[in-house]
């Protein structure tokens, strides 16, 4: 079936794809959600035309009005953004002449699709960006107020998911807001990277009429024009940037719900999750399932993969505009929809949870997680780490021997066969609040230096 609705680059071509080919190359489905930043772009770039002296003051003014109308009818439900445009771009355009005629078709003038894209979507970014900040804020202060309660909460550590030192849970938890407080400022840079406005660059050469680019740029909240105007339609490093946040975020939240996930397990019992965040098994009666946190962690491979397409789509395009990077939008806004519901979904599941500090504590109190404590009190009294270090490992190797599950278990005699420096007193050490509260050192796990890193990321 031929295609007969109105596009804006009709004059050139006899013929158009039909119905279905023009769909396909169409992308109003996606690029919808631009529409009242499309509006505050076009308002501006009047606004810019007529102090240029490019439009009227009275086609400016009418302009300005029906924009502000269109915004106020699309708000309201008045207007219903049609899904059978071209792009939010044209239709926009559209509405414009159909209720302006002349005034509506002038606003286009010094202005391509492909800078109005450009400006569209950075505008949409810098509303966007704030609130994933603010969503990794909450979690990071849900995860500091659950640490704060659990300062001295005492728990193995693991490396290689073997038990390795004794740590708290609210050290655990401090851990995971440091990594969501990084991700928290990749965001900042991306802003400050892309907060240059390409509105003016045109097509790719910029525009012979006298614009006034700077005007512009300060009136849309940008810090400057971008400098190359080529470079201002060809660049998505910004889409690159904030892909590869986003796919960081999701992968220190699945690395989170990885820990989590085993830590609900009868086999772990660290954590009792709530029923809400919680689902149960179509067969199995007794089944209470980690559903969300699993979901969280699965959602990583989404992230990623939007990253890749993102790179994939770039290699190989020549410099200046390809109709290839109509398809940034769609996976750079799958990645920032899945964060921003992914980092709902951990603070409500974590504020909810429940700790069994009992079955932490037991965990911590077998093991042999106070060897490396055992060398180090060596060390204190002289000997070289590599001799200490094997002393300890004997007498790990005797306990197991012996059946014995804490280097405490053996008698004085039994450590001064591994070294004479072994004294009375390295008893009060091995236990593992006393391997916690000797980890005083900036960065470590005793309760005091727990309770700065949370007054530190609460900043």
């Amino acid at each position: 079936m031929k295609n007969t609705k109105p596009v804006l680059w009709a004059g050139r071509l006899v013929d158009r794809p039909d119905a279905e080919a023009f769909a396909f190359q169409a992308s109003i489905n996606i690029d919808k959600r631009l529409v009242f930043d499309d509006i505050e772009g076009s308002r501006a770039h009047a606004a810019m035309l007529g102090k240029q002296g490019i439009l009227s003051a009275e086609t400016t003014a009418a302009l300005d009005a029906e924009l502000l109308n269109i915004a106020s009818e699309i708000k309201s439900g008045k207007l219903v953004i049609d899904d059978s445009a071209e792009d939010i771009h044209s239709f926009i355009e559209g509405i414009l002449t159909a209720r302006l005629g002349d005034a509506g078709r002038s606003v286009h003038a010094g202005r391509s699709r492909n800078d109005q894209v450009a400006l569209d979507i950075r505008l949409y970014l810098k509303r966007r960006i704030p609130g994933i900040q603010s969503g990794i804020d909450a979690v990071v202060n849900t995860l500091l107020d659950i640490a704060g309660r659990h300062t001295e909460s005492i728990m193995p550590g693991y490396t290689h998911l073997q038990r390795a030192q004794c740590v708290t849970l609210g050290f655990y938890l401090c851990a995971w807001a440091c990594a969501l407080r990084r991700d928290q400022r990749r965001f900042t840079d991306a802003l400050t990277r892309f907060d240059e406005c390409p509105l003016g660059a045109g097509a790719l050469a910029g525009s012979s009429l006298p614009l006034d680019r700077e005007a512009t740029a300060g009136a849309l909240g940008f810090s400057g024009p971008t400098l190359n105007a080529m470079d201002s339609i060809a660049d998505r490093d910004f889409a690159l940037e904030l892909a590869s946040d986003c796919a960081i975020v999701q992968t220190h939240l699945s690395r989170f719900c990885e820990d989590i996930a085993l830590w609900s397990s009868e086999e772990f019992k660290f954590i009792d999750l709530a029923e809400a965040w919680s689902t149960g098994s179509s067969i199995m009666p007794q089944k209470k399932n980690p559903d969300f946190a699993e979901l969280i962690r699965g959602k990583a491979g989404r992230t990623t993969g939007n990253m890749v397409t993102l790179f994939t789509l770039l290699k190989g395009l020549p410099y200046a505009y390809n109709k290839d990077l109509q398809e940034d939008k769609e996976a750079l806004f799958d990645s920032l929809d899945t964060v921003e519901m992914c980092l709902r979904m951990f603070r409500g599941m974590m504020a909810d949870a429940r700790f069994n500090t009992k079955r932490m504590a037991e965990a911590a109190a077998g093991g042999f997680l106070e060897a490396t404590d055992a060398a180090e009190y060596l060390v204190r009294k002289g000997l070289p780490f590599r001799s200490a270090h094997e002393a300890a490992a004997l007498l790990v190797r005797d306990c197991i021997t012996a059946g014995q599950n804490s280097i405490s278990c053996r008698s004085l005699a039994e450590l001064k066969k591994h070294s004479p420096l072994f004294e009375e007193d390295v008893y009060a050490l091995l236990s593992p609040s006393a391997c916690v509260n000797s980890r005083r050192l900036l960065g470590g796990a005793a309760p005091e230096e727990v309770r700065r890193q949370i007054a530190c990321l609460r900043n």
